[in-house]
Parts: C-alpha cells; structure tokens; sequence
C-alpha cells in the first residue's frame, strides 16, 4: 500500500507498540531496522533517503549517527526522557527532536506510589514469605509506615506534580526542590537536593536525566536523607550514584529504596540484588499497554505533523 508521505522514508531502528508501529508502516515508508539480516548494510544502503527516525531509547542518537542521514529532518521519540539524543548536535544540523509528554504521566505517578508501598510496607517480601510457607511457622516482621513522613520531590516537572498530588492523598507531606521555585503549588520549596533531603524522609527521584543532572543524589544527599530515609527513582539512573547508595544501604544510612532505573540497566548490581528489603522494577513506570500505545501514537502524530508541513506537535523544550 503506497504511504500517505511518498519519499518520506523513516528509520525505525527498534520495535515500537503494535499499534503504533502499524499506523506508522501504513502512513510512511518505513524500514523496520531490526527485520534486517545485515542491520549495517541495510542502514548504509537506507541512510540517503533517512527523513524521519522514530526513536525507542534502545538507540543512541548522538552526532556520528546523525551524520548518516543527510536528509533527516526530525527524530521523533518514544518517552518523556530524551537523554540518549544529543539534541545540540541535532539542532546544529536543523533536525527536530521531539518526544511525548502528558501522555505517560499518570501511569509513572501511579507506578511510584506503588513501588513507595512496596517498600514501606515491604509488600514483594510478604508475597515470597507466603509462598515459600513461611507464615506457616510465624508472622512477617512488621513493617515501617507513611504515617508521619515528609516525601520530598527532586524534579516538580509534570510527573512530579502527579506524584505529589497522590502522595497527597495518602496523608503525607510535600516538599521540592527544583531548577526554580514554583509559584503555583503550596508545597515547601528546598533550594538544594541536600536541603530537600534534610526536610524529607522519602526522596522521589523525577528530575530529567542527562549531565547536568548526573549523580545529583550522591552520598551527601543520602546521608541528609537519614536512617529512615527511603529513596524512590522513577527517573533515569545516571541521576543516583550506584556506589553511594549501595554504601547507604549497606551501612544503614537509609531505610531502603525503590528503584525502577539503573545506571547500567538492565545490568543491576549483584550488591543490590541482594539486599531484601530492596525493591527493584526493570523500568517499567510508564509501561502498560495502553500508555505504551498512547506513546507511540504520539510519534506518529508528531513524524505525521511535521510531514505535512505543520510542524512539530510536542517538541523538546
């Protein structure tokens, strides 16, 4: 079936939702990267042709690989996070860059309160001690709680807020700390993430990743966090320092943490596979079905949009 884009090719270096991947092989001439037998001879012979990429984060978009396509025009990404995109390198050669805010924020926020009442309440642990007929020779340890607590938000972006707002509604109170003070949010502002971490008992993690933001949870952070200190991050792994945390955790300067993202991932640390009272997801915060096609919706519309001449839908800030 001819596309809806006659000579608008687009690179799909990785598998998008069904959904989305059908909408956009129906509206464009897209190469579907990962059917090829030689992925590197079907890139080279593809490259001239390259208008659009539509990104998943298994990519790396950096200068060299832009340098393929003297053609492209937009790269269009599949998540809020577009830190695998060298955007200067894509501006400096006119390439848009867009990604998909709004559309996963609920599902993240929901994800967070989860993963939060998991590790307070160690709900994972309680399901294995059931399992492996443990409670038939005894109740499971008690548990901490949220009464009382102070969660504290690094990063009052969209999903931040989300977050907030939820934990809200479980009784606790809020406190941020973010790149400027906030004029429409009653929440206490913290001019730093040492201070925010000083005010908090929980730290949730919802900042954009990339260099700036590189382990700006570090030891100090942790330390202000306190022994009954717990840290959630829902935001990118490069924003916590691995080791510093494992020495928390290990030396009882935290309570314990929730984590949905990793420095390495999907490589975690033996270290922190190991510790029980850790809570540990394969970044799957925004990953069910219909935000995952809502997502890749958004790619279409934005690959769709700017095709047609009317610009990008959601360009990065």
């Amino acid at each position: 079936m001819p596309s809806s884009f006659p000579g608008f090719r687009v690179l799909v270096p990785f598998p998008l939702p069904a959904g989305g991947l059908a909408r956009l092989t129906k509206t464009f001439d897209a190469l579907k990267l990962w059917e090829a037998a030689d992925r590197a001879a079907a890139l080279r012979a593809a490259a001239p042709d390259i208008r659009g990429v539509a990104s998943t984060g298994a990519q790396k978009i950096d200068a060299g690989f832009l340098d393929l396509f003297p053609k492209l025009e937009i790269v269009a990404n599949l998540g809020v996070g577009y830190d695998h995109i060298d955007v200067a390198a894509a501006r400096a050669r006119g390439v848009m860059v867009t990604n998909t805010p709004g559309v996963l924020v609920d599902e993240v926020a929901d994800a967070t309160m989860g993963l939060l009442l998991c590790a307070v309440r160690q709900l994972p642990q309680a399901d294995s001690f059931v399992r492996r007929g443990d409670w038939m020779r005894g109740p499971f340890p008690l548990s901490a709680s949220l009464k009382g607590r102070v969660l504290g938000v690094l990063g009052l972006g969209d999903i931040g807020l989300a977050i907030a707002r939820r934990a809200e509604a479980f009784g606790l109170k809020i406190a941020y700390h973010n790149r400027s003070r906030r004029d429409d949010v009653p929440y206490a502002y913290a001019a730093s993430p040492v201070e925010l971490a000083q005010a908090c008992d929980i730290l949730v993690v919802a900042a954009p990743g990339g260099p700036q933001t590189r382990h700006i949870v570090g030891a100090r952070v942790l330390e202000a966090l306190g022994p009954q200190g717990i840290l959630v991050n829902i935001a990118r792994g490069s924003l916590v320092d691995t080791e510093a945390l494992i020495a928390a955790l290990r030396e009882g300067k935290i309570q314990t943490a929730a984590l949905d993202v990793f420095e390495t991932e999907p490589d975690v640390p033996a270290e922190l596979r190991a510790m029980s009272q850790v809570v540990l997801a394969p970044h799957i915060g925004s990953a069910s079905v219909a935000t995952r096609e809502a997502m890749a919706d958004l790619v279409v519309e934005n690959l769709t949009s700017w095709a047609s001449g009317a610009g990008a839908v959601t360009p990065v800030a």
